[in-house]
């Protein structure tokens, strides 16, 4: 499956097209992270297919690393950080795959290596910009090879979060599996020894201590922590 076909249907329609709906007054609060209150709930999916029809396959501006802030970038956790057995541990890639893959850290960092300077938002209003190192996750999902059906991912981690992407964004060149964060090995605290880093995404999409990647056709009732608990679930830039 590649990356041309899963994107081809995102590109139909121009963003002066898309801009336009949203001046005449169509699309309402693109970006916000609505919670429990009743026009968040009419509104929200709307907000996703918009978010959706404006993801475009090409990367978006980065920084020069002296834009590095390090101080800025704040550590939150779900139920602190899980104790991972590094000598022992492995990456799972499946569900809806040809080739469900099982990697140590030596094999995934034996892949083509990459590095991006972007800036973190988090929903809670703060923002840094970091340099993550590690691989795309393209790149994995070409290894595993998603059946023709395939439309999201699924990520759980070490700490029982989990989370859920279309697979659009999952394939976008600047979306890592993350094993550096500024140069150097990523800190445990941030998600080692794999985490989600791309610009595309607000912070809580951007799982730590990855251990799942599954592939599905069809987005289950757990979407993801926080939109379970009414959080946007599409979290685009």
């Amino acid at each position: 499956m590649s990356d041309k076909e899963i994107l081809a249907d995102s590109s139909r329609i121009s963003r002066r097209q898309l801009f336009q709906w949203a001046g005449a007054g169509l699309l309402v609060n693109v970006a916000g992270t609505l919670l429990y209150d009743p026009i968040g709930r009419i509104s929200m999916p709307i907000n996703e297919a918009f978010e959706a029809l404006l993801l475009s396959s090409q990367p978006t501006p980065e920084f020069p690393i002296t834009a590095i802030e390090p101080e800025r970038l704040i550590v939150n956790s779900f139920r602190g950080i899980p104790s991972i057995d590094l000598a022992n541990f492995q990456l799972t890639i499946s569900g809806e795959v040809d080739r469900p893959l099982a990697l140590k850290m030596a094999d995934i960092q034996q892949l083509p290596f990459t590095s991006m300077v972007i800036r973190q938002v988090c929903v809670e209003g703060w923002a840094a910009i970091v340099q993550w190192g590690g691989i795309r996750l393209r790149d994995l999902l070409t290894l595993a090879q998603p059946r023709s059906g395939a439309k999201y991912v699924y990520f759980k981690s070490a700490d029982g979060y989990y989370e859920s992407w279309d697979l659009a964004s999952v394939v976008h060149p600047q979306t890592l599996l993350a094993y550096q964060m500024n140069g150097k090995d990523l800190p445990a605290e941030n998600g080692a020894p794999l985490r989600l880093a791309a610009p595309i995404k607000l912070g809580y999409k951007q799982s730590k201590w990855v251990t799942e990647v599954v592939v599905t056709s069809q987005l289950l009732p757990k979407r993801g922590y926080w939109e379970d608990l009414g959080y946007e679930w599409f979290g685009g830039l």
